[in-house]
């Protein structure tokens, strides 16, 4: 049998997708599982969008798409950087892509070269550093700690880069923390890049819309202009708008980039489905009351979780400011024993355990970068997560030294 390609062996399955796969397989078997691993909205996607898709489908719009997206989409996305952020791009450097994965796969693929670093505030989303490693770069974590809200510190940043820096990635609210950067916060990272001009900045701001206690959010872009020809602003319909299915991602940039990332993103997809195109229309166009409606009942969510798992002897658990996730500190159980009679030598060790005693499901700090913690995702039920706080509660509880 021919081998398979030497790039993927530093390519790791991801924890949460695999995860959540053991959340099915337990449930095919009848347990009563409860997944809080999946970083996936369980809101519903908007009529409209659905409408727009089912009118393209009937109208005949089923033909192959324009790569980089259609007039329409990429004019709207033009429109909703200018509304929300403040962000004036030409549409020749705005680029679509299939969810806001592909948009960093294809930068990574632009840019990197072998021994090129990008610099990463850790923890971080799962997929950044094997994105970065199958283009064939090196990542560079950067710790965030919990005393600092889990937000990169400019100092912290600056050590890490070096002559082999090509990218600082950046992504606020974050996952896994839900950290969200203040203006003077990001205004102070970045009056530490402008003095790298060789440097390119990545935000991921996937999660813009999912942000709480009447913050606003920011993006490095719009809060120093001057970095605005290296800064790639990387979003997506995904999170806001339910729409994870539906694979759309979407990005602003210098010119030069974009026509690189286009010509990555010509080989490996060659457009977006028409019918999502026209649901993303659809949503960046159509009323955004929704974004809002539904970020008061994620903050709901997050205030009652927040409260139940602080109040378990042996958590710790900072309060987010965004997106649908906590990242609980478990320090205080290594090297205790469960009730069921397992060792916990680290966060995997609890996460396991918690599965096995408890069927309740959620992801490893290790998995993102940070031990030792645990992540949970509040996008689901409050009924769903009762019983995870109990469950929780029960198996934190039941430790016997």
């Amino acid at each position: 049998m021919p081998d398979i390609s030497e790039r993927l062996n530093n390519v790791t399955v991801s924890a949460s997708l695999a995860l959540t796969q053991k959340a099915r397989d337990l449930a095919a078997e009848g347990i009563d599982v409860v997944t809080l691993s999946t970083g996936e909205p369980d809101f519903p996607t908007p009529d409209h969008a659905i409408e727009a898709a089912y009118t393209a489908a009937r109208n005949g719009d089923t033909r192959y798409p324009p790569a980089d997206g259609s007039p329409a989409l990429r004019q709207a996305i033009r429109r909703k950087f200018i509304r929300d952020n403040q962000l004036d791009y030409d549409v020749s450097q705005i680029l679509t892509a299939g969810g806001a994965k592909q948009i960093i796969f294809n930068a990574m693929m632009a840019t990197l070269n072998p021994g090129d670093e990008v610099v990463i505030p850790s923890p971080s989303w799962i997929s950044y550093a094997d994105i970065i490693r199958f283009a064939g770069g090196t990542p560079v974590p950067v710790s965030c700690h919990q005393q600092h809200g889990f937000i990169p510190q400019p100092e912290d940043i600056e050590a890490a880069i070096t002559s082999n820096t090509k990218w600082l990635l950046l992504n606020f609210p974050g996952n896994p923390t839900g950290a969200v950067a203040s203006r003077d916060e990001l205004q102070a990272i970045a009056g530490m890049l402008l003095r790298y001009p060789d440097l390119w900045i990545m935000t991921d701001d996937i999660y813009e819309h999912l942000i709480y206690d009447n913050a606003a959010f920011h993006t490095l872009a719009q809060v120093e202009p001057r970095l605005k020809d290296r800064v790639l602003t990387v979003n997506g319909v995904s999170k806001a708008w339910s729409m994870t299915g539906w694979r759309l991602g979407f990005c602003g940039g210098p010119q030069p980039l974009i026509t690189a990332m286009s010509n990555v993103n010509t080989q490996n997809a060659g457009g977006i489905c028409t019918l999502t195109q026209a649901a993303a229309v659809a949503v960046l166009d159509g009323p955004q009351d929704l974004l809002k409606h539904r970020a008061e009942i994620y903050q709901q969510r997050r205030d009652y979780v927040v409260n139940r798992l602080n109040a378990v002897p042996g958590l710790s658990c900072h309060t987010p400011g965004g997106a649908f996730y906590l990242f609980i500190n478990v320090s205080e159980f290594i090297g205790r024993t469960t009730a069921g009679g397992r060792l916990i030598n680290n966060d995997s060790d609890f996460v396991m355990a918690l599965i096995e005693e408890q069927y309740v499901v959620t992801v490893p700090g290790a998995a993102y970068g940070m031990s030792p913690y645990f992540r949970i995702s509040y996008a689901t039920s409050m009924e769903r997560l009762e019983t995870g706080c109990d469950r929780i509660h029960a198996f934190c509880c039941g430790f016997l030294s």
